[in-house]
């Protein structure tokens, strides 16, 4: 019987390796090109029409519309209790009670949708979200932004986040956020 050397052994374990490396190679290649796969699957679908979305769109209509009536009590309803509505002013990041506390005492306020766009958002629970973008004119402020996020529950979509904001156009931009800067 041949008895192995030192160098044979080494042979052995040097090869050994070779396959077992060659192995977790080819696994690993498998396994990164299943994950890239994964990952590289869409997971937002833009939709440029308010049709996609009838009843999303149509709590967002009806928003608008309580708060030229001041209807609070069904202004407030299409919020989910959790939800929080950040303002144009930078201490405006305010869940349900403190800006109810802001809008009841008030006679309302008139924001008309000119136009509208959804991103659907699929999540890992397969819950239904939406992401919403709306220009809005107002009597008071001119064009505004209305950003936001719908969630939809038991009882239909829900807002979670809405966001109400000023787009300023580039060329004064400038001149905008110093006047912002000066109010510090």
């Amino acid at each position: 019987m041949l008895k192995p050397t030192s160098s044979m052994l080494v042979n052995i374990f040097i090869r050994s390796l070779t396959i077992i490396s060659g192995f977790l190679l080819v696994a690993g290649q498998v396994y990164a090109t299943q994950t890239i796969e994964e990952v590289s699957t869409p997971i937002l679908s833009i939709n440029d029409s308010a049709n996609q979305y009838p009843d999303a769109s149509a709590v967002l209509d009806k928003l608008h519309l309580s708060a030229t009536k001041a209807d609070w009590d069904r202004y407030f309803s299409l919020y989910l209790p959790e939800a929080v509505f950040i303002g144009t002013d930078a201490t405006e990041h305010w869940g349900m009670t403190e800006f109810e506390g802001y809008a009841r005492p008030t006679d309302g306020w008139e924001y008309t949708p000119q136009t509208r766009v959804f991103v659907s958002v699929n999540t890992q629970h397969n819950d239904q979200v939406l992401m919403f973008d709306e220009i809005l004119d107002s009597v008071s402020y001119g064009l505004s932004r209305g950003t936001g996020t719908l969630i939809k529950t038991d009882k239909g979509w829900k807002i979670a986040q809405y966001h109400l904001s000023f787009p300023i156009p580039n060329h004064i931009a400038k001149e905008i956020t110093a006047k912002i800067k000066s109010e510090k």
